[in-house]
């Protein structure tokens, strides 16, 4: 008689796509290093990548659901915005850098991570499920990372003998690289970016990765009913 359990763990990640975003990582890392500095990767996007990175390794759902609620509202403007400078309409000016020609082609090319990453991260959340402490868990992140770009990292404009270097990372001064905004005094423009960042984008993301994860569930108790029932035959099969 054999044991109808199992005692290999189910892989929710294939391995393609591991080893895949695995190589483009490694790719990634020392161009962008290379082109702009190691400071760039204070961006919430490129620490993203860095999460998603583990979360396709170790298959950890908080992995996945943090920077989903970080990035997945913000990178779809991001991707309103590319396609609609592609066709030639001028929305936000948020992806202008990707048809500057002053930056080499291929960096640009990678940078069409931002396009596609929170399409993966989607997926990630999909296949590993939504961890609920991901809200809590980013917003503490994200307030960190606030904190160092705007008392550490340089504000805008970048210099003029170093135009790469990242400047007003994670817009801690405004919505532009080239001048601080001036609607308000640059601590009250702070405080606000701080309480608005949960408060619209967070939240609103970490209640709709509930709604998909509840959605999951459902499907997930089908999917290992079916997956136990083809057990428990394959059991019957060898008992006969």
């Amino acid at each position: 008689m054999s044991d109808s359990h199992d005692p290999t763990p189910i892989r929710r990640i294939p391995l393609w796509v591991k080893l895949l975003y695995t190589a483009f990582m490694a790719v990634l890392v020392p161009c962008y290093w290379h082109d702009y500095g190691p400071t760039n990767f204070l961006y919430f996007c490129d620490v993203a990548a860095f999460f998603a990175l583990g979360a396709v390794w170790l298959e950890w759902p908080i992995l996945a659901s943090m920077p989903a609620v970080g990035i997945l509202l913000p990178q779809a403007l991001w991707m309103v915005d590319f396609l609609g400078a592609l066709f030639g309409v001028n929305l936000t000016g948020l992806t202008a850098y990707m048809f500057d020609s002053s930056i080499p082609a291929f960096t640009r090319a990678l940078s069409l991570f931002h396009f596609w990453l929170p399409i993966f991260l989607a997926w990630l959340v999909w296949r590993l499920g939504y961890d609920r402490r991901a809200l809590v868990a980013w917003t503490l992140l994200a307030w960190l990372l606030l904190f160092v770009c705007y008392f550490w990292m340089p504000a805008p404009p970048a210099p003029a003998d170093n135009p790469s270097l990242p400047v007003n990372i994670n817009y801690v001064y405004g919505l532009s690289d080239k001048g601080p905004q001036t609607w308000m005094p640059q601590p009250v423009y702070f405080a606000l970016l701080m309480l608005l960042l949960p408060c619209v984008i967070f939240v609103p993301t970490h209640y709709a990765l509930l709604w998909v994860a509840r959605l999951r569930g459902k499907e997930g108790e089908v999917l290992d009913r079916r997956h136990q029932s083809s057990n428990n035959a394959g059991l019957n099969r060898i008992m006969d």
